[in-house]
């Protein structure tokens, strides 16, 4: 049996929507799981291509392995006990890692929505889309790239209880990502967000965060405005200040820019961007919204 599931990328915050606010975008990382009739070499058996191609385990230790795993263990316990040591996995990755694009929340949900097909042929108990959530915040600690990545297009989550909502973008057909050649280590810029912040401060937060929804709703002229941060940019501006140069250059055009999730991409929230805007060594893609959230299908 061979099973194909596709994952996309995803822009966490949005700006003020900290650790809440997540959009999937169309950048995809496509992942093949072979299910053999006997066992394989648990040392190779994980291929990868693309991002992390020289960088990644290719063995059990491989992040998509160790959640298939854990889910098939929990979620599954009556299944074959040899099926995960007959599984083969190809990754052909899209995804640009440690730029703040949820590679690593694609990862945990490809894992849980392989362990969840296997599941479900091997018992025929469904796991729904609701308990994969739950799964991938436990994984990853809060659900912004988690919930888009399977849910498709723009989410709102809670993080305790996981929980989503899905809410309809009328506004935008696309956005634009600025990726630098540089990486950021999620655990760093997160550590520079100080434990208590001010109240005016969130509260302005919270305002934008309504008017963002608002924006993506019914009107981009709002998006600008919108996009307004002070809860964790500027905190974060000594990890990438390459970044925020490229946001305030952004904004000083009027564009609503931010930086994606922990970072350094930055997300604009617009179809395209003057290419003089792009300094060297940045690549600007446009890429529309992902509206289905990971897929998955047997091949045979």
């Amino acid at each position: 049996m061979r099973l194909r599931l596709e994952v996309p990328a995803t822009s966490a915050n949005l700006g003020p929507g900290y650790d809440a606010f997540g959009l999937a975008l169309d950048i995809v990382d496509t992942l093949t799981l072979t299910v053999h009739d006997g066992p394989v070499d648990t040392t190779s058996c994980v291929t990868v291509s693309g991002e992390g191609a020289d960088a990644l385990p290719r063995d059990h230790t491989h992040l998509v392995m160790r959640v298939i795993a854990e889910v098939l263990a929990a979620e599954f316990p009556t299944a074959d006990k040899s099926l995960f040591g007959r599984l083969e996995l190809d990754c052909v990755n899209r995804i640009p890692h440690s730029r703040g694009l949820g590679s690593s929340a694609a990862a945990v949900v490809a894992g849980i929505g392989l362990a969840a097909e296997l599941g479900r042929c091997a018992t025929g108990t469904q796991l729904g889309r609701e308990r994969m959530l739950e799964i991938a915040t436990d994984f990853e600690g809060h659900p912004d790239n988690a919930a888009p990545a399977i849910f498709g297009g723009l989410t709102i989550s809670l993080s305790a209880p996981a929980r989503t909502w899905q809410v309809p973008v009328r506004t935008l057909d696309g956005v634009t990502v600025l990726i630098p050649g540089v990486r950021l280590d999620t655990d760093i810029a997160r550590g520079l967000i100080p434990a208590v912040v001010d109240h005016t401060m969130a509260a302005e937060n919270s305002a934008r965060s309504g008017l963002l929804v608002h924006g993506l709703v019914n009107d981009p002229a709002m998006l600008f405005e919108a996009t307004r941060d002070n809860l964790h940019q500027e905190f974060r501006r000594s990890a990438y200040p390459e970044s925020m140069a490229l946001v305030d250059g952004l904004r000083a055009q009027g564009l609503p820019a931010v930086v994606s999730g922990a970072g350094p991409t930055v997300l604009v929230l617009a179809d395209s961007v003057p290419a003089s805007a792009v300094p060297d060594g940045v690549i600007a893609r446009r890429t529309s919204i992902d509206l289905g959230g990971y897929r998955v299908r047997r091949e045979n």
